[in-house]
């Protein structure tokens, strides 16, 4: 087929396009399957081994994903001086197999999140959360204060815990399940707690595992 008559036909040329793209994006993605560094949680210098999230962490990660707080905040310390000085020991691909979807990018309005946890009190995030202002008064991320209001039932968080771990089956080695035991506590660990506190246990556990 002349190379003109490709790039003449539009359609033609979207669907070599297409398929190109297609088959360079397969090559890149598909070896990853097969390393273990990539589907093995990560373990600390001292052995401890990543978890998967609370039954509250979960939801509150779920209300993180919703109200879009990761277009200006990434999970994701690039190897570079510059990052690594500022949040910490870069990111490592088996820190986030318990993430579906996974929260990495390098889109930042705000600081990168991917070491968060721990490094300020609950009181804190509650504070920023509420009137980010309060506490930076430069800062021109979006108030919650609502998510203090929004109470959560716990009535989806076992059926959320079992679709993970059929995820964590099939995409992880090594990776922890939620057992019978958490399942069947989770309703009642997550009823009654507000939308804020959830949102909170979430960035607490951020990692922990790999403080700067």
């Amino acid at each position: 087929m002349s190379h003109k008559i490709v790039e003449k036909n539009t359609a033609l040329l979207i669907i070599f396009i297409v398929i190109a793209i297609s088959f360079a994006g397969l090559v890149q993605i598909f070896p990853l399957f097969a390393m273990e560094k990539v589907t093995t949680p990560y373990v600390s210098e001292n052995g401890v081994k990543q978890k998967p999230y609370s039954a509250l962490a979960l939801e509150g990660r779920d209300v993180y994903i919703r109200e879009g707080c990761y277009n200006c905040h990434s999970q994701m310390i690039r190897p570079f001086r510059a990052e690594t000085q500022r949040y910490g020991p870069f990111s490592v691909a088996g820190e986030s197999v318990y993430d579906h979807p996974f929260q990495w990018g390098s889109k930042r309005t705000g600081p990168d999140l991917a070491r968060v946890g721990g490094l300020y009190s609950d009181d804190w995030h509650i504070n920023h959360l509420i009137n980010p202002r309060d506490l930076v008064p430069e800062s021109n991320m979006p108030a919650y204060p609502f998510l203090a209001d929004n109470i959560l039932d716990g009535e989806l968080t076992a059926r959320k815990m079992k679709t993970l771990n059929m995820l964590f089956a099939t995409t992880c080695s090594g990776c922890d399940m939620y057992s019978d035991d958490e399942i069947a506590k989770a309703k009642d660990t997550v009823a009654g707690k507000s939308e804020l506190e959830a949102l909170v246990a979430y960035l607490q556990g951020l990692g922990k595992l790999r403080q700067r």
